[in-house]
C-alpha cells in the first residue's frame, strides 16, 4: 500500500430507533421507519492509525435513549486497533455522539475547526436550541485538552497526513467539518454530519439540527467535489452504510464495514 493510500472502516456503535418525519427539517409525508445508527470511523495507514470521531458511552446512550449496540472500544479491538497506541483522532463536531469517551486516546492529539470550539463555548450556547446537542461535560473535557497540548485547530482545509484532509462544512453545527481520504478505489468523503442520511444529500433536504440550512445544502455540493463520485461520500448516520459495503472481516457484519472497498450497490 502507497504511503499516501489508506484502508477505512465504519464501525458501528449505537443506535436510535425513531420515523422519518424526527429526520427532515420539513418532516416527511410518507412517516415511515427510519432509524439512525451511530457510527466512529478508522483510517488505516502504512503508517499510523487515525480515528475519526468517538462517539458516546454506554453512560450518555442511556441519559440521551440512544441504543449502544457495542461500545467503541469493543469495535476497535476488533480490528486490532489498541487506542492507547492512537495518537491522531479527528472530530467533526462536539455534539455528543461524536466527541464522548474522553479517555478513550490517552495518547492521542485532537483535530478539530477553530469555529467549532469558539461555537461550543460562546454565547449561542446561552440558547436551549442551539446547546441542545451538545453536553458541557464533552466541551470541558475537550478544553482540558487544549491546555493540555493535545489539541490541534484547523481553519477550512487542511492535511492531516498525506491522502488524509479536513473540510470545513459547516451547517449542522457551526464548525463541522468532514474528511477526505484518498483510498485504492479513489477519494472517499466521510462526511459525518454534513449529510445524515443519503437520503438528505440525494434529495437536498434537511436534518432538523441545523445551525445554518444554506451551508447544510452549499455542503452537499461540496461533498460531491471532493469525493470521487457520489458513490464515494459516506453519510455519517445511514444504516444503509452496512448494508452497501461489505463487513471488515468475516463475523464483522451489521457491526464493522470497509468502506475502501467497492460497494456492493
Amino acid at each position: 500500500m502507497s504511503e499516501d493510500l489508506h484502508e477505512i472502516y465504519a464501525i458501528r456503535y449505537g443506535h436510535h430507533a425513531r420515523r422519518s418525519p424526527a429526520n427532515f427539517i420539513d418532516g416527511d409525508p410518507h412517516d415511515v421507519l427510519q432509524p439512525l445508527d451511530f457510527f466512529v470511523w478508522a483510517i488505516v495507514g502504512r503508517s499510523a492509525t487515525i480515528i475519526v470521531d468517538t462517539g458516546f458511552d454506554e453512560a450518555m446512550g442511556r441519559r440521551r435513549q440512544r441504543e449502544t449496540i457495542k461500545p467503541v472500544h469493543d469495535g476497535l479491538n476488533a480490528l486490532g486497533i489498541a487506542p492507547e497506541t492512537v495518537e491522531t483522532v479527528i472530530i467533526s463536531h462536539l455534539h455528543y455522539d461524536h466527541c464522548g469517551n474522553h479517555g478513550l486516546f490517552p495518547r492521542a492529539r485532537y483535530h478539530l475547526q477553530d469555529r467549532e470550539m469558539a461555537y461550543a463555548t460562546g454565547r449561542c450556547m446561552c440558547h436551549q436550541a442551539l446547546r441542545m446537542p451538545f453536553e458541557a461535560d464533552d466541551i470541558v473535557a475537550m478544553v482540558r485538552k487544549v491546555f493540555a497540548g493535545r489539541a490541534v485547530f484547523h481553519d477550512g482545509e487542511d492535511e492531516i497526513v498525506p491522502g488524509v484532509s479536513v473540510h470545513l462544512i459547516g451547517g449542522h453545527s457551526k464548525g463541522l467539518q468532514s474528511v477526505r481520504v484518498k483510498t485504492r478505489r479513489g477519494h472517499v468523503v466521510l462526511a459525518a454530519d454534513a449529510t445524515h442520511l443519503y437520503a438528505h444529500i440525494d434529495g437536498g433536504r434537511v436534518f432538523p439540527i441545523t445551525y445554518n440550512v444554506a451551508e447544510v445544502v452549499e455542503g452537499y455540493a461540496t461533498l460531491k467535489k471532493l469525493a470521487s463520485s457520489p458513490r464515494h461520500i459516506v453519510p455519517g448516520h445511514d444504516p444503509l452504510v452496512l448494508a452497501r459495503y461489505p463487513a471488515a472481516k468475516p463475523g464483522l457484519e451489521g457491526w464493522i464495514a470497509r468502506l475502501d472497498a467497492d460497494p456492493h450497490s
